[in-house]
């Protein structure tokens, strides 16, 4: 019973953000996991409400509670919606770390966020080395989605159709290439994040030869990690601090005036949850955080609003059709929605909209992987909305998005490509494109 007790006290930290709460009711309408269920303990008021008994020490099982917080996506509609202005991914991130700092964390997180995402060069070796063996393991489906399966039956894979790990990072391509270090005034500080460097290296150098092409200034530090996020949603605030830390030691050792990532949970982690949730013991690292989210952009609102780019291309009525769906943790989290369509607009793309064009694809990064039934049936959802549109390709600013709608696409046979706006800009500039 101690030990309730003081899981409780701890909780009762967050009990100002959860008295917020007014139990409306307005969550509902929006939470896609809610869409599909149909269970109040699936949605945000529900969630909160387990948190208040927990500080009334209600709840003597913190397994629990700790599992239905973990059903959640972490995408914001609620947040975004909530008439009371209720930060609830904030709160659900600090109550998952309470919960696991009192739990512990299981063998094989520790292995995955401690000894992996922590250690940025022992994470790049360890992919590199999986990268090389893993068509021993999967499939190539040679469709316009560019995903794979298993040969064999798996229970963490089922019959998902993902994308590989690339044969040749971008932080390995990256010592062949030409990157400009000097350019017009602006200097650029280009994070990459996880998702490019090893599976889509193709939107990093799409991203080099746009800032190139308008002369911006440009640094890519070596040995960039993680930007935090798994290691932070699962509960796993000592990997999160750590790596926060690690960047902001590396980055102000570089002069730039933006850092710029294509990546919207990355820009979104930068901006948001660095200076917010970053609880080490020193406290230089959160105002060095809130130093660099002043300056943190995503690549598509720098382009527009920084760089001020230009149609390369005339937009024709006959021309390709693409559609975009806005992640999460752009749209909802940042309010970046009209610079994805302008970029799209100026290679010359004629836009159609989907239906539904903000709502969550369901990937949530490990909800995907633990409750894949649910995901892929959030997911279907938007493949069927980006199908109704007739396009070519859909685009999105987000590349767990890119993997999650390629699932979706593929396993219907779809011909519809999956490209990020950055890629498509890039390629207007190409001669004869």
């Amino acid at each position: 019973m101690t030990q309730i007790n003081e899981l409780a006290a701890r909780v009762k930290d967050l009990e100002g953000q959860l008295l917020v709460c007014t139990r409306c009711g307005m969550c509902q309408s929006v939470c896609p996991l809610f869409e599909q269920t149909g269970r109040e303990a699936d949605v945000a008021r529900g969630k909160l409400a387990l948190l208040s008994g927990m500080i009334s020490k209600i709840f003597s099982e913190p397994d629990g509670v700790n599992e239905r917080l973990n059903r959640c996506l972490l995408c914001g509609s609620c947040a975004d919606n909530c008439p009371s202005g209720v930060n609830v991914i904030e709160i659900f991130i600090r109550a998952r770390a309470i919960l696991t700092d009192y739990k512990g964390l299981s063998l094989f997180k520790k292995m995955i966020f401690r000894q992996m995402l922590a250690n940025p060069r022992i994470f790049n070796a360890m992919t590199g080395w999986a990268s090389k063996f893993q068509d021993l393991l999967i499939r190539s489906n040679r469709n316009e989605q560019a995903t794979s399966c298993a040969r064999f039956v798996s229970p963490l894979i089922h019959d998902r159709h993902f994308m590989p790990m690339a044969k040749h990072p971008f932080h390995k391509t990256l010592e062949k290439m030409q990157v400009r270090s000097t350019g017009s005034g602006v200097k650029v500080l280009l994070f990459t994040g996880c998702i490019i460097d090893k599976i889509m290296p193709h939107i990093a150098v799409a991203s080099v030869k746009v800032l190139s092409h308008h002369n911006v200034g440009l640094t890519i530090p070596e040995t960039q990690g993680c930007c935090g996020i798994p290691a932070l949603a699962s509960g796993d605030a000592k990997t999160f601090n750590f790596l926060t830390a690690y960047h902001l030691d590396r980055f102000e050792k570089e002069d730039f005036d933006y850092l710029v990532t294509a990546c919207a949970t990355c820009t979104s982690t930068i901006k948001k949850l660095w200076p917010t949730l970053y609880s080490g013991h020193n406290p230089s690292v959160t105002e060095s955080a809130r130093n660099l989210a002043a300056k943190t952009m995503d690549i598509n609102q720098f382009l527009t609003d920084v760089v001020k780019t230009a149609p390369q291309k005339e937009t024709k009525d006959d021309g390709p059709v693409v559609t975009y769906h806005d992640p999460c943790h752009l749209k909802k989290s940042l309010g970046i929605f009209k610079q994805p369509r302008q970029l799209l607009t100026a290679a010359g793309y004629q836009l159609t909209e989907m239906e539904d064009a903000d709502k969550c694809c369901g990937m949530g990064g490990s909800f995907n992987l633990l409750h894949y039934d649910i995901s892929s049936s959030i997911g279907s959802l938007k493949q069927e909305n980006i199908a109704d549109t007739g396009c070519d390709t859909v685009a999105s600013g987000c590349p767990a998005c890119m993997i999650q709608i390629s699932d979706m696409l593929s396993r219907s046979s779809s011909r519809i490509k999956v490209r990020h706006p950055v890629e498509l800009y890039a390629r207007s500039l190409e001669p004869g494109k």
